[in-house]
């Protein structure tokens, strides 16, 4: 197992503590996960530990790092519809899922200390994995980021710094710290062990359901869910567990979507745009690192990328929220896109969305 190059596809160990290539691409995992099979998960184990045969980190470390992340329950909302509540996690995120896996492998290879950027969710995450792996932490993250992640992610030690701006100069600054000290950039975009951790979203889905729904909606930023979701579906088909991908709605909000902004152009290369205000703060991604890998999964599968009505997240999180589901503004944007849908093509039938953050979190 190696990293190689997005780019010039040169390898590297995975135990590097460079973030990216040299000539600016970033890694992506050279890794063939086993054939999946449910009589070969650790059913005597909670969390991402059930799965630890199909990731791809030291086991020791994984079972020291985790928190008991992981088993989140698939619920009906009505008939056609089933929410994955994955903000039923220690830091009430599904971000702790890619942190888990990421942190485990920084332990195992002996780092010391770690930085980050994020909109809150995974710098809440990394600071909190962090703190229970014993390595120092820092997290920037933009203006305007809710006070009570800023809380949280201080409440385990970590460093907070606010960057005044946009999302993406948040990552521009941190960034510029790695780039001139060395110190071992722990991101949810550039370092592919996350996604390894990610992935177990479709893992647990399959598990829970014994088959895959026929319609899955993913919000989409950075891509941190959705590039894990798409490895865990085609480690399946290559499992031959399931026969075909299900149909995969990417969920954008509507002040921000490069991506569907690239695609009504039907182009091939991802546009970089200047996000515009937004509830959805967690997916008001202008500049995605990782945009051209995504574009070409959107590509392949005949992804449909559809916004959320801005005015729509509110009475979407309110509708949640009346039938006892409290979530924050970026994942009521995914409920508002599917809304939307509903509203302009009909009924679908057979449906989940990730319920990824708690409302508290977003209280502001």
């Amino acid at each position: 197992m190696k990293f190689y190059c997005s780019k010039c596809k040169k390898e590297e160990s995975v135990d590097t503590p460079k973030a990216k290539c040299e000539c600016g691409g970033l890694w992506k995992l050279d890794y063939q996960a086993p054939k999946f099979d449910l009589k070969k998960v650790s059913s005597d184990k909670w969390g991402l530990l059930r799965y630890r045969e199909w990731i791809p980190v030291d086991r020791k470390a994984l079972g020291k790092v985790s928190l008991g992340e992981g088993m989140t329950p698939a619920i009906h909302l009505d008939e056609d519809l089933m929410l994955k509540m994955d903000y039923f996690m220690p830091t009430l995120s599904f971000k702790d899922r890619g942190a888990a896996v990421l942190m485990a492998h920084a332990k195992s290879i002996g780092v010391q200390s770690v930085v980050q950027d994020s909109s809150g969710n995974a710098g809440n995450s990394v600071a909190a994995y962090s703190a229970k792996a014993g390595i120092k932490c820092e997290i920037f993250v933009p203006e305007g980021t809710s006070p009570k992640k800023i809380g949280m992610i201080s409440s385990h030690g970590a460093k907070v710094n606010v960057v005044p701006g946009s999302r993406d100069h948040c990552a521009d600054v941190c960034r510029s710290k790695v780039e001139n000290e060395g110190i071992y950039y722990a991101s949810h975009v550039f370092n592919p062990f996350f996604y390894q951790g990610t992935k177990t979203y479709i893992y647990e889905i399959y598990e829970q359901l014994g088959r895959i729904p026929e319609n899955l909606f993913i919000p989409l930023g950075n891509g941190t869910l959705f590039l894990g979701v798409m490895i865990g579906l085609e480690e399946l088909l290559q499992s031959g567990i399931i026969d075909n991908m299900p149909s995969i709605y990417a969920v954008q909000g509507e002040n921000c979507a490069p991506f569907a902004e690239t695609l009504a152009a039907g182009e091939r290369v991802i546009r970089h745009i200047t996000p515009q205000k937004t509830m959805a703060e967690g997916i008001a991604i202008g500049a995605p690192m990782r945009g051209d890998e995504i574009l070409q999964y959107i590509y392949k599968y005949n992804i449909r990328v559809i916004t959320a009505p801005e005015d729509g997240i509110i009475p979407a999180r309110e509708r949640l929220a009346k039938k006892g589901i409290y979530v924050e503004h970026t994942t009521a944007a995914t409920y508002a896109a599917y809304l939307k849908l509903l509203e302009q093509e009909g009924r679908l039938k057979d449906v989940l969305l990730p319920m990824c953050g708690a409302g508290l979190k977003s209280d502001h």
